[in-house]
């Protein structure tokens, strides 16, 4: 096994191509052999980094059409299930949903907030969105009632902001279980200002929100890959959001969303995300 004071710059970006990738955390102990608890600390160590920047370089973005929409995992258990023995240390258990915003041009995800599908993390979340912006937009929501109040309070009248309310029928016979119900129409309300009819739409978060399901395994559904302490979880969505926004290159861009976005000059390297690390440990040595 490999541990963490002597992993220099390519093992640990191999750990974290396992992680971005999909691979569990076991599987990446297996393929990398470097042990568990060493791909833990590098998963939050380096989350932590990438929070950070993100935070710091995700300022006054000039952008026109925003959509977001909000995702569910859970840690050690489903909140129905829970027991005491699921708490983590922090002691927390049960639903957590992941709200994040993306914007319709350049595909990059500004914000991110993880919380309970509530008021509290609802205004949390818009109020960040809102201090990210450096003009009107136009904002769609799905119909998510907790977004009216979340989005008067963080916006006012400055935005135009539409909801996009689907209407869903019966699950299919036999596959209740497993297939989603199906969308049987969308009905686009105007909330607030005048927007735009013809981008309406949270096609672009919807489709987020798979490549997130994809690109983490504890966000996989029907498994035991979940996770099972809220730091790690919120380590692992940290290191997905900045690799999508700096590493992955976007199919319809053909670069990365960061690059389209004009915060970024070039495509990061996996080496370069783990660099934000390297450097704050270098600054803690000095």
């Amino acid at each position: 096994m490999v541990y963490m004071n002597r992993m220099d710059t390519k093992r640990r970006a191999q750990v974290v191509r396992c992680l971005i990738e999909g691979c569990s955390i076991n599987s990446t102990v297996r393929m990398t052999g470097v042990a568990k608890h060493t791909v833990l600390k590098l998963l939050v160590d380096l989350g932590d980094a990438c929070s950070q920047f993100l935070d710091e370089s995700m300022r006054n973005l000039p952008y026109e059409r925003i959509q977001v929409d909000e995702i569910w995992q859970f840690v050690g258990a489903k909140q129905k299930n829970i027991k005491p023995k699921h708490f983590d240390n922090n002691g927390y258990a049960g639903d957590v949903w992941t709200w994040t915003a993306i914007d319709a041009d350049t595909k990059l995800i500004p914000c991110f907030t993880l919380g309970m599908r509530d008021p509290a993390t609802a205004r949390h979340f818009m109020d960040d969105l809102a201090g990210r912006l450096a003009n009107r937009v136009q904002l769609t929501t799905d119909g998510l009632k907790l977004y009216l109040s979340a989005v008067d309070r963080a916006f006012g009248e400055n935005i135009d902001y539409a909801m996009l309310v689907k209407v869903y029928g019966n699950e299919p016979e036999g596959h209740k279980r497993y297939s989603p119900a199906i969308c049987i129409s969308c009905e686009r309300r105007s909330v607030t200002g005048n927007p735009d009819s013809d981008h309406i739409s949270t096609s672009y978060i919807e489709r987020q929100n798979l490549t997130m399901r994809m690109s983490m395994r504890r966000f996989t559904r029907l498994t035991n890959a979940f996770s099972k302490k809220l730091e790690n979880h919120a380590a692992a969505v940290a290191i997905y959001v900045m690799t999508y926004n700096f590493h992955r290159k976007h199919m319809t861009l053909g670069t990365t969303p960061a690059i389209k976005a004009g915060i970024a000059d070039h495509i990061w390297s996996i080496e370069e995300v783990v660099g934000l690390l390297e450097k704050r440990e270098q600054a803690v040595a000095a």
